[in-house]
């Protein structure tokens, strides 16, 4: 891009609160309306019709500098319903919600938590890969017969968590090949080349790439 032209630059977490030893977790206001400008929005530069139901969402975004891991993997970025979760009694689920509300002023339709540490050292097309990651995991639901589901009563989207496309070993892949491991469609999609060129990721990330 010129260069009189200005990139909306990737936010980027409080380096001291990132690299903090304490236990932090802090709204990402512009964080979010990065991810929609980028995204989700109709003149968004990376704009995806995937991720379209989500222009009636509200989505609360995180940094944290907690290290997570799930089964011995680093875990860097999350998604989850906005709404607490799981068996927790009355108070439980009250204090929850409060602290949800203290954070976003209301309890959105989802919450992003994003690792800041890791963000801080990230491309900006892994950061881009991995906002896109947690917002395909923010997906509408569907009724019986596939189609997308609403709402009745105000005719917004009838959101759900979504999970992966696909879930395989290397090793399965390496020894059966693709098709007996039902990813076919994984490995054309990656042979195909990305759909998104390092200068359109620049053009909405500003960190790595400057013309």
């Amino acid at each position: 891009m010129g260069a009189g032209m200005d990139a909306p630059k990737r936010p980027m977490p409080p380096a001291d609160q990132a690299e903090g030893v304490e236990a932090w977790f802090g709204p990402a206001p512009d964080l979010a309306e990065w991810a929609s400008a980028s995204f989700i929005d109709d003149a968004a530069p990376l704009r995806n019709p995937d991720h379209e139901h989500l222009r009636s969402a509200s989505i609360g975004f995180l940094w944290t500098n907690v290290p997570n891991a799930k089964k011995g993997r680093m875990v860097i970025g999350t998604a989850e319903p906005g709404a607490p979760q799981g068996a927790m009694g009355k108070w439980g689920r009250a204090k929850a919600t409060l602290q949800v509300t203290e954070w976003f002023g209301m309890v959105p339709d989802f919450i992003i938590t994003i690792d800041a540490s890791w963000w801080l050292q990230a491309s900006d097309a892994k950061a881009c890969a991995l906002i896109e990651h947690e917002l395909y995991h923010c997906a509408q639901d569907r009724d019986e017969y596939g189609a997308p589901k609403f709402n009745r009563q105000t005719g917004r989207p009838v959101f759900a968590m979504r999970g992966h496309d696909f879930e395989e070993f290397i090793g399965v892949v390496r020894r059966y090949g693709a098709d007996a491991a039902g990813i076919r469609e994984l490995i054309e999609a990656a042979e195909a080349g990305p759909e998104i060129a390092a200068t359109s990721i620049a053009q909405c990330c500003g960190t790595c790439l400057r013309a």
